[in-house]
């Protein structure tokens, strides 16, 4: 099991990203968070089999329909726990 943490930048608040990030997640068994920063981008921990990760990824790239993403930044990171199911935080 691998675990990411990805910055999404761009037109990605307001739009539905939150929750077809979740929606993305759960379809491909995909376990962690994803939550709004401060800043006006995305912030996601995702867990799962790393090629899972790199398609869920390619996903967030398309993102919902009214979205704009400029740029992604992942980073592996050392799993420190398990998440149970993918949820969004607020």
């Amino acid at each position: 099991m691998t675990q990411y943490e990805i910055k999404i930048e761009g037109k990605v608040q307001g739009v539905g990203f939150r929750y077809f990030v979740r929606s993305k997640a759960t379809e491909m068994g995909i376990t962690g968070w994803v939550k709004n920063t401060v800043d006006g981008n995305v912030l996601v921990f995702a867990q799962g089999i790393e090629a899972e990760i790199k398609t869920f990824i390619g996903f967030l790239y398309i993102g919902p329909t009214l979205s704009r993403v400029d740029r992604i930044t992942k980073n592996k990171i050392h799993v420190s726990g398990v998440f149970d199911n993918f949820s969004i935080k607020y």
